[in-house]
């Protein structure tokens, strides 16, 4: 029996990601993140249905830091795998902003999108 095609691409990416649920914060790195969500490593195990917030960071190739874009999410499944927990994180409904903001990262990690710098539109440039 073959496999279904995943609705979101992929991207196997090693990411800074802090999930916050409530006043806690837990630092973990990602396996790999797509528009639905992300698998990410940490060192807790969180219950499968916790509402979250997370905030996922780029590190450029110069060592500089995109700011941190926080999302919403929720735990779909945490498994313990070796000595941490692997987590998979579905990302809830979010508005049209941060949507486009998880493109434009999306974007970033895509090897095959043709690079180019990312600039403030003019408002001669937004009306074209």
């Amino acid at each position: 029996m073959s496999r279904p095609e995943r609705e979101h691409q992929r991207y196997a990416h090693d990411v800074a990601v802090t999930f916050r649920v409530g006043s806690r914060a837990i630092e973990g790195r990602t396996r790999n993140v797509s528009r639905g969500g992300l698998c990410a490593t940490i060192a807790d195990a969180l219950p499968s249905g916790t509402d979250l917030d997370l905030d996922i960071v780029l590190v450029f190739d110069d060592g500089m830091q995109s700011e941190a874009l926080r999302l919403p999410g929720r735990v779909a499944w945490c498994t313990t795998v070796d000595e941490a927990n692997q987590i998979g994180i579905s990302f809830r409904a979010m508005d049209k902003k941060r949507n486009e903001y998880l493109g434009m990262f999306l974007r970033y990690l895509d090897d095959s999108y043709d690079e180019k710098p990312l600039r403030e539109q003019s408002v001669d440039d937004r009306f074209r």
